[in-house]
């Protein structure tokens, strides 16, 4: 199979974007960390072979070793024994590929055993594991609970922990939800009380649906204020596997993703860490892990659709109807080029807000060694804007395509993609998890809706309006249009003065944004790289009609329409 970082140009495109240049400075002391360590990048442009270079590792991997075990690893999925979890054969091969390469930990700074690589060409090699196998994305990319220890952990925490990541691959988990505790975190119970005899927090409780829940490194959320019952009384901790004290209960039998395991974990004086401050573990510190989980997410969306995309175009190359290879009937290959175009589109979106976030996070690293200048205080407060709203916009959008284009693609295979002789049909039940967890869609529609009433994401429209050349006017001028129809909906839907109402209205508004954005975010890409320009004309002409729709359906829209809504009478429905 052909290595899935060569075979994907897109990406290299994506590393020359100028926002790189600035976040590898700033991650590199201004390539300072070469006096440190020796295999540090002399400058940017070694910075980036080396990106490259590492991301060929993965492509390989990815092509050859990950691609190869998913279907077995679906078959097989994982078991507990001696209350462990013991994956896949093929699961505990992917993995050993991976740390044998030294891409555990590979955003980790370099005093710690990591590369010190950007968030960039890690999120880069999440959507190609995810392209591989989605459901060991999600073993190899918890990584992110490394960053996690690294922002928040005390010095000792950060010297125990850290280093197990690269040094011995250790695995790592969320440990958050529970039975009565899904989307709606502060309701945790898990009890954490600290243990003046033993001079520790022990941790009690029952937690569920947890991805890897037996991993060696959990970051728990947990209620440690007696009394309380909202996100106040909720605290961070660490758990280490080695302590023994949590029976994993129960593995969770899935639609989709089943090399993942998914436990039920029960916390019996399991001894754990304290991270950073008490009370703070869900407003601040979970908020900070889940923001990862969900730029991880999109990663895994964006992965998912293009294997989707690419077993439809080949199962279409190859299937003979009626005289002929279905990809020349219209009905598919207008399927096949929507399809295209999105993942297009997706991928852009992907990577300017990992671009957003990359900076962001960057200068807030500067900030532990030296003060802000004002401009720098200014662009981080931008950026933060940005991430904040960028990051739900990108895990609602590219979830919910992703869901779309598996569909289409097991429709382009016909019956032969409902049986398992065809990877979609894997991909397809892999696809569905993607707009549920780390935050349904619905959820994720709430959150990014503050970048369309405070005007965020008409704000980054214009900016990205004035860098259009005037060679692209035939399609800025539709984005023109589209723009225009975006803002008289929302001052519509605002002037209606009804929360109820714009969280009513959230989605549509806010793929309305997407659309305009990933339109504008193609035409930039047109004038790097002339494969865009096709790619461009396309997906705005696919987007302006669904656009419209949204508008003609919320233009007709009242307050008394909602209140028909919650006046429906179930009962005569059910009946």
């Amino acid at each position: 199979m052909d290595n899935f970082f060569k075979d994907t140009p897109d990406f290299k495109f994506h590393l020359k974007d100028p926002i790189v240049k600035k976040v590898v400075q700033l991650k590199e002391d201004n390539f300072e960390q070469s006096e440190k360590f020796d295999y540090a990048p002399l400058n940017h442009e070694d910075a980036i072979d080396s990106y490259e270079k590492v991301l060929e590792i993965v492509g390989d991997i990815c092509a050859n070793t990950i691609a190869n075990n998913a279907e077995s690893i679906d078959i097989e999925g994982p078991h507990i024994e001696n209350n462990e979890v013991i994956y896949a054969k093929g699961t505990t091969e992917d993995y050993k590929a991976l740390y044998d390469a030294g891409l555990v930990g590979m955003a980790l700074p370099r005093e710690y055993g990591g590369l010190n690589f950007p968030l960039l060409p890690y999120v880069m090699a999440a959507e190609m594991v995810a392209r591989a196998d989605a459901g060991f994305a999600n073993i190899w990319g918890l990584q992110d609970c490394a960053e996690t220890i690294y922002e928040f952990g005390s010095e000792e925490q950060k010297e125990k922990f850290l280093p197990r990541f690269n040094r011995d691959g250790a695995t790592a988990a969320m440990v958050l939800t529970e039975p009565d505790a899904g989307s709606d975190l502060q309701a945790v119970k898990l009890k954490a009380v600290f243990d003046e005899e033993k001079n520790t927090w022990v941790l009690n409780g029952v937690k569920r649906f947890i991805t890897n829940g037996d991993a060696d490194i959990s970051l728990v959320l947990a209620r440690s204020e007696e009394g309380t019952s909202d996100a106040r009384g909720l605290s961070m901790f660490i758990y280490d596997r080695n302590d023994h004290a949590v029976e994993v209960r129960h593995l969770e039998k899935k639609l989709g993703i089943k090399g993942s395991p998914t436990c039920e974990l029960v916390f019996k004086d399991a001894p754990a860490e304290l991270v950073g401050k008490e009370r703070f573990g869900l407003i601040k510190y979970v908020m900070s892990l889940m923001n990862s989980a969900r730029l991880g997410v999109g990663a895994q969306s964006v992965g998912i659709a293009d294997a989707a995309y690419r077993e439809a175009l080949k199962y279409a190359e190859e299937r003979a109807q009626f005289g002929k290879e279905i990809v020349n009937f219209p009905a598919v290959y207008e399927m096949l080029t929507n399809m295209k175009v999105k993942v297009d589109a997706l991928r852009s979106l992907l990577y300017e807000t990992t671009r957003f976030v990359d900076l962001l996070k960057a200068y807030e690293e500067v900030m532990k060694d030296r003060k802000l200048e004002k401009e720098e205080r200014m662009e981080m407060k931008h950026y933060a804007k940005l991430s904040n709203v960028f990051t739900p916009l990108i895990k609602l959008t590219a979830s919910e395509a992703c869901n779309k284009i598996a569909y289409d693609s097991l429709q382009i295979h016909g019956g032969t993609g409902f049986m398992k002789d065809f990877p979609i049909e894997r991909i397809y039940r892999d696809a569905r998890i993607t707009s549920i967890y780390e935050g349904t869609s619905q959820l994720q529609a709430v959150a990014a809706i503050k970048g369309v009433t405070t005007g965020v994401f008409f704000d980054q429209i214009k900016e990205y309006d004035a860098l259009v050349s005037d060679k692209n006017c035939e399609v800025r001028t539709k984005l023109h249009k589209m723009a225009e129809k975006y803002q008289t909906i929302v001052k519509r839907v605002v002037d209606q003065d009804s929360a109820e109402l714009i969280d009513f209205h959230s989605t549509r508004l806010v793929e309305m944004a997407g659309n305009i954005i990933m339109g504008y975010l193609l035409v930039l890409n047109s004038q790097k790289d002339e494969k865009f320009v096709k790619t461009a004309r396309l997906f705005v002409n696919l987007v302006r009609s669904e656009n419209k729709e949204r508008f003609d359906y919320m233009r007709g829209f009242s307050l008394e329409n909602l209140e028909m809504y919650k006046d429906v009478d179930l009962e005569v429905l059910q009946n």
